[in-house]
This record gives structure tokens, sequence and C-alpha cells, in this order.
């Protein structure tokens, strides 16, 4: 029997696995955006949980000048703190305040995700 079938039908389904997975976070990280009230005309904003670890704040909008501007802060969570990246910049503990703000945040969109899951 010949691999090539196997090997094609396998990754035909990490594809749709990659891609359901895709779906699914673009879904949540939309009704993440919202939590926060309504997004301004012609902005995008995206909140969402990427991992185990790994929180995503995402806006994009076009400034006074028409020119687009993009911010997203990533937050990697470690047992005994909290790590922030923005733009693509080094990552840097996230203070108290901040701290709360985002773990307020992340309970707000579980319970919003959670309730999508309530039969």
């Amino acid at each position: 029997m010949s691999l090539l079938p196997k090997i094609i039908s396998g990754k035909r389904a990490e594809q749709r696995r990659a891609e359901l997975y895709r779906s699914v976070i673009r879904k949540y990280a939309k009704k993440g955006g919202q939590l926060f009230g309504s997004i301004p005309e012609g902005h995008h904003r995206q909140f969402f949980c990427l991992d185990t670890h790994t929180w995503v704040w995402h806006e994009e909008w076009l400034d006074q000048t028409g020119k687009r501007q993009i911010v997203t802060t990533r937050y990697d969570v470690r047992p005994n703190f909290v790590l922030k990246s923005q733009g693509g910049n080094s990552y840097q503990r996230v203070g108290i305040e901040e701290l709360r703000n985002l773990y307020q945040a992340a309970r707000l969109y579980y319970f919003q995700i959670r309730s999508d899951f309530q039969f």
C-alpha cells in the first residue's frame, strides 16, 4: 500500500484542524473585542486567549491623517508574574494596576465564551 495517500490525508486533516482553530480564535477574538463597549467606526479590536498562557489585545484604526495605526499587546502569563510585549518590543513585567485590568478582562472573556457552551 502506498504511503502517499496516507500522508496527503494526514496533511489535509492537519490543515482542517488548523483552519478550524483559526476560525474559532477569530470568532472569540471578535467577541472579546466587544467586551469593553462599542467599537468606534473604522476601528478593529480583538481580545483573546491564544493558548494556555498567552493573551492578546489587538487594535487597528485610521488616525486623523488617514494613516493606519496598529497596536498589538501580548501578555505572557507565568506562575508568579505576567510579561507584556507591545508592538514587537521586548517583554516587560506588568504592573499591579495593569495586572488587575487584565485579570478582569480575562474573567469577562471567560464568562462570555463559557456562555456559548451552555446547553
